[in-house]
């Protein structure tokens, strides 16, 4: 799909790391972390425009590898498949701050006594059974029957935004469609009011371009956390038919509430995790199949198809790079490698395992009709992403009504000129410049049919 290839290889880019004794008394005997680092930020943007041969030649050398983030900050990378299924359903693998090394907690917060989190305590950022109390809250909003109730919601929206394109030209699809669709669901969700939603978009946008804590990062954080607590406030005073309201006053099954930051936390995640995965995949899809017209026309020509279609973007071009950030609480060994239970940083690359060699055949090419089923893209274990039905409706939606409604729909630019959101976190474009080829007949640029999926 690109032509952009890594300027350097893996090689190149590897420096030499002091020896460090393990852990504890719980390593294996005569095993020690020493090694060399893999430096990423010395990759530049090619790492972020493309990424897969980079990590085609980390999983030739390895599943796991010890690398510095662009920024600084040093972590094991994991990118082979079966080792990344292995460390996400690892429970050693902590997500709660307080088994976070001193250093990471001191940088987070300020302080390396300071648990807190930055956005609140969610199910993102906790280990049973704390995860457990609060998923089992949250997903009572994401039942099948509740996902599948929003459907006519859905479909309402995407033909407005759909009818609203130009009957001829060009466009964004990331402004125009991408974005926008999937930020008024989860707001619509939630209760989120629908001027906020440049305010939290401009916030969201700085907070998963950077890998490291920056200044700017700490700003956005702090002026986001504030509009979540408004919001609280907003639901406690006024609680009206959404996601938010029923949370501020839900009891689990031993009568206890959640408390301030756990509302704040969880706010959190469902606005976030709620709208970027979809984003990504929606334009990542649009993509795929532009840049595959052959395959697009067999998708055109039976909509059952799109499934496929979507589970192989999942697998071939996933939202979600890598995962956030998990902490060795004791020593661990994840394929060959041991991992220190010093509380350092331990990232697995699901767009790396979704690639590797010996799980998928030919896994560089894109194919409708491959047998996708095991991909990382939502993740796995009890961290599975709890949204990922609503995702792959909207896509689902959001897709049909774009192609079906545009046949002629065309990139407007070379795939190298493409621009891909920095950061390793999410895995999606900044802009998607296409031409619109001219509405379908009967549909004139304003109509488009609700029978989406």
């Amino acid at each position: 799909m690109r032509q952009v290839l890594a300027s350097r290889s893996v090689a190149s880019c590897v420096v030499s790391a002091p020896e460090r004794p393990a852990g504890n008394a719980n390593s294996r005997k005569g095993a020690s972390v020493s090694g060399n680092i893999v430096d990423l930020e010395e990759f530049g943007p090619v790492f972020t425009e493309n990424p897969y041969p980079i990590y085609r030649e980390l999983r030739a050398r390895g599943p796991v590898h010890r690398v510095r983030l662009p920024g600084g900050l040093e972590a094991w990378l994991v990118v082979g498949y079966e080792e990344a299924r292995a460390a996400l359903g690892d429970a050693r693998l902590r997500k709660d701050w307080s088994f976070a090394a001193p250093e990471l907690r001191r940088m987070r917060t300020g302080s390396e006594e300071n648990t807190t989190q930055l956005f609140g305590r969610s199910m993102l950022s906790a280990d049973p059974p704390d995860h457990s109390r609060l998923r089992k809250l949250v997903s009572k909003a994401f039942t099948p029957r509740r996902i599948e109730a929003l459907r006519p919601r859905i479909e309402e929206l995407t033909a407005d935004l759909v009818g609203a394109l130009p009957a001829q030209g060009r466009a964004d699809v990331m402004e125009t469609l991408a974005y926008p669709l999937p930020i008024a669901v989860i707001c619509e969700i939630l209760g989120v009011p629908a001027l906020d939603q440049d305010r939290f978009q401009e916030a969201s946008n700085k907070l998963i371009s950077s890998d490291a804590p920056t200044p700017d990062y700490f700003d956005s954080a702090a002026r986001l956390n504030a509009y979540l607590d408004e919001l609280v406030a907003e639901k406690r005073r006024a609680p009206g038919d959404d996601v938010l309201s029923a949370l501020v006053h839900v009891t689990d099954e031993d009568g206890g509430r959640l408390s301030d930051e756990e509302l704040r936390g969880t706010a959190f995640v469902l606005l976030f995790a709620g709208h970027e995965t979809t984003v990504n995949l929606i334009g990542n899809a649009t993509l795929a199949l532009l840049t595959h017209p052959e395959q697009l026309a067999e998708v055109r020509g039976d909509w059952s198809l799109l499934d496929g279609a979507i589970e192989e973007t999942l697998r071939w071009e996933g939202p979600v790079e890598a995962t956030t950030w998990r902490f060795a609480s004791e020593d661990l060994t994840i394929g060959d490698t041991l991992v220190s239970g010093d509380g350092g940083i331990v990232l697995v690359s699901l767009v790396s395992g979704n690639r590797d060699e010996a799980v998928y055949e030919d896994p560089e090419s894109f194919d409708i009709h491959r047998k996708t089923g095991g991909h990382l893209a939502f993740g796995h274990g009890i961290h599975y992403c709890l949204g990922a039905a609503l995702a792959r409706m909207e896509a689902r939606i959001a897709l049909r009504a774009l192609f079906e409604g545009f046949p002629g729909l065309a990139l407007d630019v070379p795939v190298d000129e493409l621009r891909w959101r920095p950061g390793m976190p999410m895995r999606g474009l900044l802009t998607l410049p296409v031409d619109l080829g001219g509405p379908a007949p009967l549909y004139g640029g304003r109509e488009v049919s609700a029978a989406a999926a």
